[in-house]
């Protein structure tokens, strides 16, 4: 009898899911709860291009996809000092580089080297002394990947137009050589067949806000 109920309740539970995401996405229901755009966190930076305010989340979504994207290491560790990138190198246990180690870390899983490339052009802080690291707040981690983002020259290509523009693809691709599971690099996981929905999603809430932020009545109150 017990073991009978255990499976009436896995099969509604299974049932649930399909109702909810439809076939197309039945095997990652129990997903659901963490890629919602409402459970994706925001960015700390303020203002920018809502397009790539949303590129941006979207990234993390698949990178990071935790409550505290800006502290979390590879693997699902948190720190609390954000003076400076953690470099920790973490051992890798599964994928193409299993059994060597990765410094990823914050909300894009910046890698110690390409954070001290990207901060030493991008960071809108630099540190007064040479000895001195950048720091790897919350609202710097942001900023630096917002500047590389919207800089064509890093690219060889102007990532805001052609997301306007709807070839939202062709960003991933892009950017698939620095964030391998955005589709078209070598750690695609069970979220990355779903990007471009999160991203369409998570557009639509920055685009919102930032109307609400250009509202008269909102500048009225400033």
């Amino acid at each position: 009898m017990r073991f009978s109920r255990w499976l009436l309740a896995i099969a509604l539970l299974g049932s649930m899911g399909y109702f909810f995401l439809g076939s197309r996405s039945s095997a990652l229901w129990w997903y659901w709860y963490r890629w919602q755009p409402g459970h994706i966190a925001p960015l700390v930076m303020q203002g920018g291009d809502p397009y790539v305010r949303a590129l941006m989340r979207t990234i993390s979504a698949s990178e990071a996809n935790d409550a505290n994207p800006y502290t979390l290491l590879y693997g699902g560790e948190h720190v609390q000092d954000l003076s400076q990138h953690p470099d920790r190198c973490i051992p890798i246990r599964r994928g193409p580089n299993q059994h060597l180690c990765t410094t990823a870390a914050g909300r894009y899983q910046f890698l110690t080297t390409t954070w001290a490339e990207k901060a030493a052009r991008y960071h809108p802080q630099p540190p007064s002394w040479f000895w001195q690291d950048y720091s790897f707040a919350p609202e710097y981690q942001d900023q630096v990947v917002y500047r590389w983002l919207t800089d064509p020259t890093a690219w060889n290509a102007d990532i805001p137009q052609l997301l306007r523009e709807g070839r939202v693809q062709e960003v991933f691709a892009l950017l698939s050589d620095t964030w391998t599971s955005l589709g078209y690099g070598i750690e695609s996981n069970r979220i990355t067949p779903h990007l471009e929905e999160i991203y369409q999603q998570l557009l639509a809430q920055e685009l919102a806000a930032s109307q609400t932020a250009q509202s008269p009545g909102r500048n009225a109150l400033r």
